[in-house]
């Protein structure tokens, strides 16, 4: 799948410090990744720390926080990665999961798509 980037505002918890980075689309990611650097910059700090494999084959240990992502006017509360500097920001698929958003990689773009919930009611008094 060929890859393509995206504009994402990314903001502080309390929204007073704001970036707009373009990001590469990756939904092979799971999770939106930007440079260390830039997140504490943000006042985005490390709330955990979780093992994640690379796309060398390596596993490293990662840290998590939580910023607001918008996108084309929405934005939700998602998880980010803090990543190496050289690392390009990645769009990952936690976040776009979490907005509804699926990648059209021939029209190179984000479209919104239906959740699936496996819960049904009527199974429920079953």
């Amino acid at each position: 799948m060929g890859t393509f980037s995206w504009p994402v505002r990314i903001s502080s918890l309390d929204g007073r410090r704001i970036r707009e980075v373009e990001m590469t689309v990756d939904t092979g990611a799971a999770y939106t990744t930007l440079p260390a650097r830039l997140l504490h910059e943000m006042g985005i700090e490390p709330t955990s720390r979780r093992t994640v494999l690379l796309a060398d084959g390596r596993r490293v240990e990662s840290d998590l926080g939580r910023a607001w992502a918008t996108i084309d006017g929405t934005s939700e509360m998602t998880l980010v990665a803090f990543g190496e500097e050289d690392a390009p920001p990645l769009l990952g698929a936690y976040t776009l999961e979490g907005m509804g958003l699926a990648a059209d990689p021939v029209a190179q773009r984000l479209v919104p798509t239906e959740m699936i919930m496996y819960y049904s009611h009527h199974q429920a008094g079953s």
